[in-house]
C-alpha cells in the first residue's frame, strides 16, 4: 500500500512542480489527525496532498496575539480548504476559486469582533459577537485554531470551521454570501444559468424551510435538536455552509438527513467525475 500510495503522490506532484512538496510524515499525520481526509481514495489524497502544498505556497499565514502557526497548523487548514475544490480541474485551475485573498489570520481561541447594527426606528446598536471562523468578502479568513484542530471529532462530528469558511468564499464568488454559489455548465443535466438556479433553488430552499422549523421547534417547543448545526437556521448561507462541512466531514449521516441535496453537492462538487 505505502508503494503504491508513493507512485499516486509522485504523478500528481508533477502536475504542480516546482511547488516544495509537503513531508510524508507531516502529510501522514494530518490524515491522521482527520478521520474524513484519511477515508479519501488513495488517488483524491494524493492530488489533496498537491494541492495543499500549491495553497501553502499562494497563501500568507498569520497567527493573533502571539500565536506561532507552525507547519502542522498550515497543513491541517490548508488540506481542509481545499478539500471543496479538490475535483475541479488542475490544482492551479481549484485554486483559482481562492484568488481573492491572500491572508489567513489564526486566533490562539474564539475571537471577538465588534459589531454595528441599525434597528427599523433608525437606532445604531454597537455589539460584541464571538467568532470561531469568518470569510470576508474579497478579504481574508480568519480562524480559531482550537475549531480547526477539533473538526469531525467528538461533538464536533460532522462540522470543520476551515470547510465552513471557505464555502462561504466560494459562495462569494457571484456576489455576497447567500447560499446559491456558481454552479458549472450543465448542472444537474440543466441547459443555461437559469435552469441551472431553479434546480438549485427546488432542493436548498424547502430543506432550509423546514430544517429551520426543526430549530426552531426545539428551541421554543423543547423538541429534538436536528443533528446538523442549527446555526445554519439563522440564513440561507449559512445553511449552505454548514451542509457542506457535514457533506464532506461525516458524509453518511448527512446522506441520511438529507438525502435531496446529496445530489445537488455531488454535481457541485463534481464527485464521481
Amino acid at each position: 500500500m505505502p508503494a503504491l500510495w508513493n507512485k499516486l503522490w509522485h504523478r500528481v506532484r508533477a502536475t504542480v512542480a516546482p511547488v516544495p512538496e509537503i513531508s510524508a510524515p507531516l502529510w501522514l499525520q494530518t490524515l491522521q489527525r482527520y478521520p474524513f481526509l484519511s477515508a479519501l481514495p488513495l488517488q483524491d489524497q494524493a492530488k489533496l496532498r498537491a494541492l495543499s502544498a500549491l495553497f501553502l505556497q499562494r497563501k500568507e499565514f498569520t497567527g493573533a496575539h502571539g500565536l506561532q502557526v507552525t507547519d502542522a497548523m498550515a497543513v491541517a487548514i490548508a488540506a481542509q480548504a481545499c478539500l471543496p475544490v479538490l475535483h475541479w480541474g488542475t490544482p492551479a485551475q481549484a485554486l483559482d476559486w481562492y484568488d481573492d485573498f491572500v491572508g489567513i489570520v489564526v486566533h490562539p481561541g474564539e475571537a471577538v469582533a465588534r459589531r454595528q447594527s441599525t434597528d427599523e426606528a433608525g437606532v445604531v446598536h454597537d455589539y460584541t459577537e464571538v467568532l470561531l471562523g469568518e470569510a470576508m468578502h474579497r478579504g481574508p479568513v480568519m480562524l480559531s485554531w482550537p475549531a480547526v484542530d477539533s473538526a469531525g471529532s467528538g461533538q464536533d462530528r460532522g462540522m470543520s470551521v476551515v470547510i465552513h469558511e471557505f464555502v462561504h468564499k466560494l459562495d462569494m464568488r457571484n456576489g455576497n454570501a447567500d447560499g446559491y454559489p456558481p454552479l458549472p455548465p450543465g448542472f444537474l443535466g440543466t441547459t443555461g444559468a437559469q435552469a441551472a438556479r431553479q434546480a438549485w433553488r427546488a432542493a436548498w430552499q424547502p430543506a432550509y424551510d423546514a430544517f429551520r422549523e426543526r430549530v426552531i421547534i426545539a428551541e421554543r417547543f423543547g423538541g429534538e435538536w436536528p443533528w446538523l448545526d442549527a446555526y445554519g437556521a439563522t440564513a440561507p448561507a449559512e445553511f449552505f455552509a454548514v451542509a457542506c462541512e457535514a457533506y464532506f466531514v461525516d458524509r453518511a449521516t448527512f446522506a441520511a438527513e438529507f438525502p435531496d441535496l446529496m445530489p445537488t453537492l455531488d454535481a457541485f462538487y463534481r464527485r464521481g467525475l
